[in-house]
This record gives structure tokens, sequence and C-alpha cells, in this order.
């Protein structure tokens, strides 16, 4: 297919860009004049006509078996899939040959909540949440490690529905 360049000619005449300007100003003003809505956040936190999405992407979640311990295998898939490089994964194995992490974990400050790591998982063991308050104190709490990762009890995210692939 060839490549077309259309060359736009530059106007002949003087232009006037007060009628621009003029259309600029009136939308100004149209929304000087209506009402504002803000919600004061801290302390206004849930309304009824305001709530996230269900498809929101927050914190991490690791989801654990009747026994307390995570779902993940240590396939390996989900650093692989990364394209931030944020998660740590050191697999371990034992006596019985099962796998589990030694070492999970989510930098939280890389991570750009994609939701790969979800879709890649074979066990559906870690899923994004819609948690979306992460304020800390400290730049080292915002590396999600195994154990945090399956204390958290926000629900997760429809991103992505195992038992609808098309997402019909």
């Amino acid at each position: 297919m060839a490549i077309t360049v259309k060359v736009c000619k530059r106007p002949e005449q003087q232009v006037s860009y007060v009628r621009a300007a003029l259309k600029g100003m009136r939308l100004t003003f149209k929304h000087l004049l209506q009402p504002k809505f803000t919600m004061q956040y801290p302390e206004e936190k849930s309304q009824d006509d305001w709530a996230l999405s269900s498809r929101w992407r927050g914190t991490h979640r690791m989801m654990t078996d009747e026994a307390g311990r995570s779902k993940c295998v240590a396939c390996g898939l989900c650093p692989q899939i990364c394209p931030a490089n944020c998660i740590k994964l050191v697999p371990g194995e034992d006596e019985e040959g099962n796998r589990y992490p030694l070492i999970y974990e989510i930098d939280e400050f890389r991570c750009v909540f994609c939701g790969y790591c979800q879709e890649v998982c074979p066990e559906e063991a870690i899923h994004v949440g819609v948690h979306f308050e992460n304020a800390e104190y400290d730049r080292a709490r915002f590396v999600y490690d195994l154990e945090r990762l399956s204390s958290q009890t926000h629900p997760v995210s429809t991103l992505w529905d195992p038992s609808d692939p098309k997402g019909e």
C-alpha cells in the first residue's frame, strides 16, 4: 500500500481567531455556572451514587485453600508475563513433590496493575483486588510478601472470569 501525503494549504487571507476564542470562553463560563460535585474523601468514603467499578484493578491478593496455604504452585508464569518486572518468585518443593513459593513478593510501586498475573495464573492464586487505599509511611511497606498477600481480605476484581473466557 502506497503512502500518500496530504498537503494542507495555508489561508491566503487574514484569519481572525476571535470566533474560536469566544467558543472556548463560552464553554468555560458554562462550566463555571454548573453545580459542583466534590466528595470530601477521607470523611465521606461511601455514597450511594458513587462506587468503584467491579473491574477496578487495585492491590493484589493471594488466594488460599481450606488449610490456609496459598494456592500458588510457583510455576513462574506471573514473573515472566509481568511487563514491569515487579514480581519476585523463588520456588520450593516439599518431600511429596508439591511445589510452593519460598519467596513471593510484589513491588506495588513498580506494578502497573495490568492484571496479566491474574490472567496467566493456572491455579487462580493471584488476583488484583478492588482495594485502592494504599497509603504507607515507608517505601518498604509497598513490597507485599506472601504473608501479606494471603492476609488481604478485600474483594477481587472481575477483570477476568475463567468460566466466561470471551467476556460475554
